[in-house]
């Protein structure tokens, strides 16, 4: 059946609002611009990328500078996440809390050894520790995802240290290995501890 001239200029009209919508909101600028520099976001990362290379440790090496004085553990999870499951001995503050002042009183000291992981850095427990990844093409009602495509690792420990170093903390490490929740050289504290935990 043949769309008539008139209705196919109207299907035409409407689908083309969007896009004038968007490039008129685009060219107003007299509102005020967020704090936000992506520009500067990028200059922090590539200035970040060697020295965080440098930084990446096994869990053996990770363990023996926690035992050390001036080291902390730091979880920048979730509370809810942190509360329920947490390297024994970890400090804590959300990643979404991150601010000069709430990071001065967490860790006062910009010498300190800090010492990070996140949830890609444990296996065995997707409920507890549920990995950070996107797989290209899958939409968000749970497509099939392609075997031979490559997904995309998203893991807090990146923007974690990223942030650590632009808020002046030089003293950075981060457990570069992939640990079992059931690896017994590493102890976890938390509500659930004793309960959840997968055995085998």
């Amino acid at each position: 059946m043949k769309m008539r001239t008139g209705t196919r200029c109207a299907f035409a009209a409407l689908a083309a609002l969007p896009i004038i919508a968007g490039w008129a909101y685009s060219q107003a600028k007299s509102y005020p611009k967020a704090k936000v520099s992506f520009s500067d976001f990028k200059n922090l990362v590539a200035e970040v990328e060697s020295d965080r290379e440098k930084r990446l440790v096994d869990l053996g090496a990770f363990l023996a500078m926690a035992r050390e004085p001036g080291t902390i553990v730091l979880d920048a999870r979730s509370d809810f996440r942190f509360q329920r499951l947490h390297v024994k001995g970890a400090r804590h503050l959300s990643f979404t809390d991150f601010t000069q002042q709430n990071l001065a009183q967490t860790i006062p000291d910009f010498q300190t050894r800090i010492l990070i992981y996140c949830n890609n850095n444990f296996d065995g427990d997707q409920t507890e520790f549920p990995s950070k990844w996107a797989m290209p093409g899958a939409n968000a009602a749970g497509s099939q995802m392609k075997s031979q495509e490559k997904p995309i690792m998203l893991a807090l420990n990146v923007p974690t240290y990223i942030n650590l170093y632009g808020y002046g903390y030089r003293n950075v490490y981060e457990l570069d290995e992939l640990v079992s929740v059931r690896d017994p050289r590493i102890a976890f504290e938390g509500t659930i501890v004793g309960g959840s935990i997968p055995k085998n």
